[in-house]
């Protein structure tokens, strides 16, 4: 996705006529895709100055144990489901939802790797 601003046809499909043109704050970057693999992250500046850094590659997460409370930082070994496209299982992508098993058991990432650039999950077994 390159432009992220209103649609030129109505859901009719009918013609919407701009009041004006695509502007740079509309703009989309393309996915981060963020896989299994050795540590790799990318820092992108956002509007404001602000920065975003995105997780192209990681090997370790930050699991949550929600029974005893404690968060420990584990070895990803892969993806087991992922709800958003069931092709990121075999390709080994990682997005928020997405379930991955590691060496505490398997976990439900709540985190965005392609936002955050870290990977944050919850144990689920």
């Amino acid at each position: 996705m390159l432009w992220q601003g209103k649609s030129t046809r109505k859901s009719t499909g009918g013609r919407y006529h701009a009041a004006r043109g695509k502007r740079r704050t509309e703009i989309g970057r393309p996915a981060a895709d963020t896989v299994l693999g050795e540590n790799k992250v990318k820092t992108i500046r956002t509007t404001g100055g602000n920065t975003k850094v995105r997780a192209l590659r990681c090997e370790f997460a930050n699991v949550s144990d929600t029974k005893t409370g404690k968060v420990q930082k584990v070895k990803i070994l892969s993806v087991a489901e992922n709800a958003a496209n069931p092709n990121y299982v075999r390709r080994n992508l990682m997005t928020k939802g997405a379930v991955i098993s590691t060496d505490l058991g398997k976990a439900r990432i709540v985190s965005r790797p392609g936002q955050d650039g870290v990977i944050n999950a919850v144990l689920i077994e």
